[in-house]
């Protein structure tokens, strides 16, 4: 996206919506210097809002994260609201109402009668496109998506979008607010999701996917992706934090805006919890049951100490990068990392023209299950970085060697890892969600529709992942991530795992997605 003029900041501010991202919004205008003026249609819901911004602001006083004094001058640039035509002075208002376009076409339309021709209007929607909310509204080139995360005060990003119509003084007017709001802010297109929602969507779907396939349960899928690839929460915990229903909601909105997209193919899995009422805390259950509202997280597991090679030989073969970080973690349990006479061999091979040391062997599966590449084997998968992982994935099929598979859960609790056994299938539980992530942003990157960098910070300032799937491609190498997707699409047959053009093209000549 061109780079778009410098612009100030409105005097007054309005928000609209007074419920949690609605409030967080208007908190974060009036700490930014803006006098905020706060409207909802329901008084009870503007009262409350305006008291819970002063709770917040009286937590951080008391915390000593803001001084009494700036808590008290927070609170006095926020003005309650009672009806729309109190916003007049406004420079900017920015919606937080119902994700329902009608409502947003109502309010803008309203607005535009009301607010001076160059104040600018802002929607906070997450999954409506930007352009169609401005196309009914008087002057759309004033309409511009600004976008937080839940809790806005908390989350460091924000996303700016610009409908087909958007001038760039809109864009350069929202970027200004976000700033001095203290976000980062990245310029996201009007697609489906925009930017982060969209790379973000394969952590739902292909851990439901996954479900569905009996890989893995569904507590072992948030254990994976939490001691395997380091994310703040599971899938399974996300979709019952936010409901079922949201989250199941945006993957029709995807599929229907992408005219039946594979990849963003609904869960049958998620729409029958949906009938039968169970959509997460909410309600008391969803993917887990909950005591009285409490949360509820499957439990960690505590990997065993590192140490007990007592000598014993590990072939470690192939030149993905995980391998050379599986030779340091051999070494430093006491392992001796050679090729005579193995105790047990690693294969990590890229394809099979690279010789093998004999003895029992475990296959990683970034290039097809087990069952499919090596079934007398046994079956592991390890992410990189493997430093920050607490738990290695392995498999097995009717015919594979005792040995093989009592040697590699040895090894792994040796290298201090817990051995997680699960279903066969290319690239497990956790090389399979990061892979697809991997690939959703290489589609979007492909697409022009962001940027390497933006694409990264969005994904880790805004919904906390444990490093952006750029980075994460670097770390775990082109060849390893296309190897996974290869294999899913081969043996299941689904479009949905097809490579992204970009992708495809940075292993022919050896780059990253940077």
């Amino acid at each position: 996206m061109a780079s778009t003029p410098t612009a100030a900041v409105p005097d007054v501010i309005a928000v609209i919506g007074a419920g949690t991202m609605g409030a967080g919004i208007a908190q974060l205008a009036a700490q930014a210097g803006a006098r905020t003026l706060l409207h909802d249609p329901v008084p009870e819901a503007l009262e409350r809002g305006v008291a819970g911004i002063g709770k917040v602001l009286d937590r951080l006083a008391a915390k000593g994260k803001i001084t009494a004094e700036d808590a008290a001058a927070i609170r006095g640039r926020i003005e309650p609201a009672a009806t729309l035509t109190d916003l007049a002075g406004a420079g900017m208002v920015i919606e937080a109402a119902p994700e329902r376009l009608q409502i947003k076409l109502d309010l803008f339309n309203e607005l535009a009668g009301i607010l001076d021709d160059d104040a600018i209007l802002a929607t906070n929607t997450s999954s409506l496109s930007v352009t169609e909310i401005a196309a009914s509204t008087p002057n759309a080139s004033r309409v511009v998506g600004l976008h937080f995360f839940n809790p806005a005060p908390v989350m460091r990003l924000v996303e700016v979008v610009a409908g087909e119509h958007t001038s760039d003084r809109a864009v350069a007017i929202a970027r200004a607010v976000g700033e001095a709001m203290g976000k980062h802010v990245v310029d996201a297109a009007d697609v489906a999701g925009f930017l982060v929602n969209r790379v973000n969507r394969p952590y739902s779907l292909e851990a439901l996917k996954l479900l569905q396939e009996q890989i893995a349960t569904v507590e072992q899928i948030d254990r994976i992706c939490r001691q395997a690839a380091r994310f703040r929460m599971g899938p399974f915990e996300l979709m019952d934090l936010i409901g079922i229903e949201t989250n199941h909601a945006v993957a029709e909105s995807f599929h229907r805006q992408s005219y039946g997209e594979p990849r963003y193919q609904p869960s049958p899995l998620a729409a029958r919890k949906i009938a039968a009422g169970t959509l997460g805390r909410k309600t008391g259950s969803g993917w887990y049951a909950y005591a009285e509202g409490a949360a509820h997280r499957p439990d960690d597991v505590d990997p065993p100490a590192t140490g007990g090679g007592n000598d014993r030989t590990i072939a470690i073969v192939g030149d993905l990068p995980v391998a050379a970080e599986l030779r340091t973690a051999a070494g430093d349990a006491g392992f001796t990392v050679g090729d005579d006479d193995a105790w047990l061999v690693l294969d990590l091979r890229t394809d099979d023209d690279a010789p093998l040391p004999a003895g029992p062997r475990a296959v990683s599966l970034h290039r097809g299950s087990l069952h499919a590449i090596a079934p007398t084997a046994a079956g592991f998968h390890a992410l990189a970085p493997l430093a920050a992982a607490q738990l290695i994935e392995t498999t097995t099929t009717a015919t594979t060697d005792p040995d093989a598979i009592e040697r590699l859960t040895a090894f792994i609790a040796a290298i201090g890892r817990h051995p997680e056994p699960v279903a066969d299938a290319p690239g497990l539980v956790a090389g399979r969600i990061v892979a697809q992530l991997i690939n959703e942003a290489a589609f979007l990157i492909g697409e022009g529709n962001g940027t390497p960098e933006d694409v990264d910070a969005g994904l880790r300032l805004g919904v906390n992942h444990p490093q952006g799937p750029v980075a994460w491609a670097d770390r775990l190498g082109v060849a390893h991530v296309v190897a996974i997707l290869d294999a899913l699409h081969r043996e299941l047959g689904e479009p949905r795992y097809r490579v992204a053009p970009l992708l495809r093209r940075r292993l022919a000549v050896g780059g990253g997605l940077a």
